[in-house]
C-alpha cells in the first residue's frame, strides 16, 4: 500500500514528508555542519555562540555522529530537500520511555529558513515516536528572545505550559524559557494529512 507522492515517490517511508526528507548523518556531512556552527544566529537560537571550532574538530564530531550506537532513542537526522542537498538537522534527546515523554532540536541553514523545512521534520520525528516508539508526549524549551521558534511551536499546535525565569544568558542578559507541549492526541488532531500518509499493517 502506497500513500500520496512526496519529494520523489510515494509516501512509502516514514522518514519522508512532501517538501523534505529525514536521513542519517554521514562523515562526509562535516562542512554543512561546520557552517552552520559558524553562524551565530543559528548557534545562539538554539544554545549559545561558541569557541571557534577546527574544521577537523567538527569532521570528528561528524564522524561520531554517523557511527554513534542508538542509545535511550536520542538520534540526530540530516533534513535534505528535493535535491537531496543537506538543508538542516534535527534530534532527539531526553527521551524517557516509562514516562513516554521526548524533546528535539533542530536548526536550519539561514538561506533556507521560511521554507517549512522545519515544521514538516518535526511532524515527520514525532509521527515516529509517537506511532512507531509509543510515546506520547513531547516538549519543548524555547528562548524568550526567539519569536520565530515561539511562532513555529504555536503554529504546530504546541502549548506553552510555563515559563523559567532568567534561565539563559546570550546578548549580555538574562532570557526566560519557554516551556511548550503537546501531547500524542493533540498532534494526531493538529497534523492530520500534513505528512504523506503512511499505510498500516493490514489485519489479519
Amino acid at each position: 500500500m502506497t500513500g500520496e507522492r512526496g519529494l520523489d515517490g510515494p509516501g512509502t517511508s516514514i522518514w519522508q514528508g512532501f517538501t523534505v526528507r529525514l536521513r542519517a548523518v554521514e562523515p562526509e556531512d562535516w562542512e554543512y555542519f561546520h557552517r552552520w556552527g559558524g553562524d551565530d544566529v543559528v548557534a545562539r537560537a538554539t544554545d549559545a555562540v561558541p569557541f571557534p571550532e577546527s574544521r577537523a574538530a567538527t569532521r570528528s564530531w561528524t564522524e561520531h555522529e554517523a557511527n554513534r550506537e542508538r542509545s535511550n532513542d536520542r538520534f540526530r537526522w540530516v533534513m535534505v530537500d528535493a535535491d537531496d542537498s543537506p538543508v538542516g538537522t534535527i534530534n532527539t534527546h531526553s527521551c524517557d520511555r516509562l514516562a513516554g515523554t521526548l524533546s528535539f532540536g533542530l536548526a536550519v541553514a539561514p538561506e533556507r529558513q521560511g521554507e517549512g523545512f522545519a515544521s514538516e521534520a518535526i511532524r515527520l520525528v514525532l509521527r515516529y515516536f509517537f506511532d512507531e516508539l509509543g510515546y506520547q508526549k513531547v516538549n519543548a524549551h524555547v528562548y524568550a528572545f526567539n519569536g520565530a521558534s515561539q511562532a513555529l511551536h504555536e503554529n504546530l499546535g504546541f502549548v506553552q505550559e510555563g515559563r523559567l525565569r532568567r534561565m539563559h544568558y546570550a546578548a549580555g542578559r538574562h532570557w526566560d524559557t519557554l516551556v511548550y507541549g503537546m501531547t500524542r492526541e493533540e498532534f494526531a488532531a493538529e497534523q492530520a494529512g500534513k505528512l504523506p500518509p503512511m499505510g498500516a499493517p493490514d489485519q489479519p
